[in-house]
């Protein structure tokens, strides 16, 4: 379980296909504290480490995490959102992410906003996963590329979000342009509220 507060942009090293899976060789500030099978989440992705070599750590993805999420990709040089998984002792600054990515949805527009950036994203509508709670509702949250962030004008299919300076500068959101496409995990309190209604 995650927070969705970044720690920092990690880089890819090296992507390696094997068969239908993916293995991503990561290099990071906290990779000398990290441990075999312990659960680090990228791009809002939770993945397990099952190598620490050499100052970089790896991890593997398989083909349905690939197909659901913006893992595949990945190219050597890339920045990735990562962030350990979440210590019980203290504050939860975000929101409750299970780093179990849902769905990609595309950045459609960019608008700066005296210092600050608007970003607005689509995503695939499902009206029936709509009604399993896959959807966003203002001042709700949502997981973009593992940030925990605040739901601003949604539709049924677009919603936006602000972004500080500093979340702009120590996560990838930098990187966005019309076009990228970034890993969203709807909120699972929405979720489980909604899968409640349909039994009552």
């Amino acid at each position: 379980m995650f927070s969705g507060i970044v720690e920092e942009t990690a880089a890819v090293v090296a992507v390696v296909k094997e068969q239908e899976n993916l293995h991503l060789t990561m290099k990071c500030s906290f990779v000398d504290e990290l441990k075999i099978d312990q659960s680090v989440a990228h791009n809002g992705v939770c993945l397990t480490v099952v190598e620490i070599k050499d100052g970089t750590y790896t991890v593997t993805a398989m083909r349905e995490t690939i197909e659901r999420s913006n893992l595949g990709q990945l190219r050597v040089g890339d920045e990735v959102n990562v962030e350990r998984s979440m210590m019980m002792n203290g504050r939860l600054d975000g929101h409750i992410v299970q780093g179990h990515v849902d769905q990609t949805a595309e950045c459609i527009a960019i608008d700066e906003a005296g210092g600050s950036w608007y970003f607005t994203f689509r995503y695939a509508f499902d009206k029936e996963m709509a009604q399993r709670g896959y959807l966003t509702v203002d001042k709700g949250s949502v997981t973009v590329n593992g940030v925990s962030l605040t739901v601003c004008n949604p539709t049924d299919d677009t919603f936006q979000v602000a972004i500080i300076p500093y979340t702009y500068e120590h996560t990838n959101f930098h990187a966005f342009q019309v076009g990228s496409r970034v890993n969203i995990e709807f909120d699972i309190i929405g979720k489980y509220i909604s899968r409640i209604n349909q039994y009552r």
